[in-house]
């Protein structure tokens, strides 16, 4: 691999967050010079550098663990200033001390980076005085704090849309799934297909988990977000289909290893057999109407109406079998048993 790939990375941040950025620069800079009217703020340009995130929740995360790196950094700069003097040794002590306090305290990366930083910056800087050091102190505040504004007041970001879309995705393929099991019981498949089919159910664990990743950070975005409040009602429904999603994903995956491993040539001629295959492309269809409820589902609105009536399940009642094959018992007693358990999670019904 080239090492200057690695300089890059897969997808750039919207362009949205590269002017937000140099707002806050610009705006902390500012203000810092009507204030402070000291030298050039560089503790301010940083701290809003660092603190425009892609959510409000970071930003703010982002902006404490600053400052409370800057101050302990200023502080420790400063007293060893009194201590020991102003010799290039003394800023090598500092760095050092700051990392051991860093790791005593347990800070994060962040904190704990800022603190060495901090104190080199003050010692190197120039003459050390109470005011100086309480003046970067308070130019670190200011830049925080008005990144953090910023981030807040232009278009706060709500990363809703991604998660929305792929909650929906994994409805529709996990619908597909289980369609799979009923054509593949109706025309009898043989064991390589069923294997495959199997390859493509435990594929749908991988996109269950991104998309829980995907509203997770949609969850994230809404944190202290004023745009949040409208959109937290979709999010919660999504969160609760992806639920529901987990449950049928391990049931469909565990049916069709099930047949996989169980199978023979005279499945499908077992009665029981065809009437299992309809209840499952009955799930299916279940399974894809929520889909396309969710898909159907507009972003820019949360108020209940803007769900669409759920229809009725087109699930029957639980099958029942009076004389189980002796050969296919097994394998029909795991189906009905999944079936069941995919009943109750689609209809609500407790144990």
């Amino acid at each position: 691999m080239n090492p200057v790939s690695r300089l890059r990375s897969s997808s750039r941040s919207p362009f949205l967050q590269v002017v937000k950025t140099a707002v806050a620069v610009v705006a902390a800079v500012l203000l810092c010079e009507l204030v402070i009217r000291g030298p050039f703020p560089t503790f301010a340009a940083i701290a809003a550098l660092l603190v425009v995130q892609p959510s409000i929740n970071q930003s703010f995360v982002k902006g404490l663990e600053r400052s409370a790196g800057v101050v302990l950094g200023v502080v420790l700069a400063t007293g060893l200033h009194f201590l020991l003097g102003d010799a290039v040794w003394v800023v090598l002590v500092a760095i050092v001390v700051s990392i051991l306090i860093a790791w005593a305290l347990r800070l994060t990366p962040t904190s704990a980076t800022q603190v060495g930083i901090s104190g080199m910056l003050v010692l190197t800087a120039g003459v050390v005085t109470p005011n100086y050091s309480a003046d970067r102190v308070l130019e670190t505040v200011l830049g925080a704090a008005v990144a953090l504004v910023v981030n807040a007041v232009i278009v706060p970001p709500v990363l809703l849309r991604p998660g929305h879309l792929a909650v929906a995705r994994l409805a529709r393929d996990t619908a597909v799934a289980f369609e799979r099991v009923a054509i593949g019981l109706t025309e009898g498949w043989d064991h390589d297909r069923w294997h495959d089919a199997l390859l493509r159910a435990r594929a749908l664990r991988q996109q269950h988990a991104k998309a829980d990743a995907a509203l997770t950070a949609a969850r994230e975005s809404l944190t202290m977000n004023p745009r949040g409040g409208r959109h937290r009602t979709i999010l919660d429904r999504d969160v609760a289909v992806t639920e529901h999603l987990r449950v049928l994903v391990t049931r469909v995956t565990g049916m069709t290893r099930a047949i996989r491993d169980n199978a023979t040539p005279d499945l499908r001629a077992d009665p029981m057999v065809g009437r299992i295959a309809t209840e499952v492309a009955r799930i299916g269809a279940d399974v894809r109407a929520l889909g396309r409820q969710v898909e159907s589902t507009e972003l820019a609105q949360a108020e209940p109406e803007a769900f669409p009536e759920e229809s009725e399940p087109a699930l029957t009642a639980p099958l029942a079998v009076v004389r189980p094959n002796s050969r296919h018992w097994v394998l029909i007693g795991a189906l009905l048993e999944d079936i069941r358990r995919v009943r109750e999670e689609l209809l609500g019904e407790d144990d």
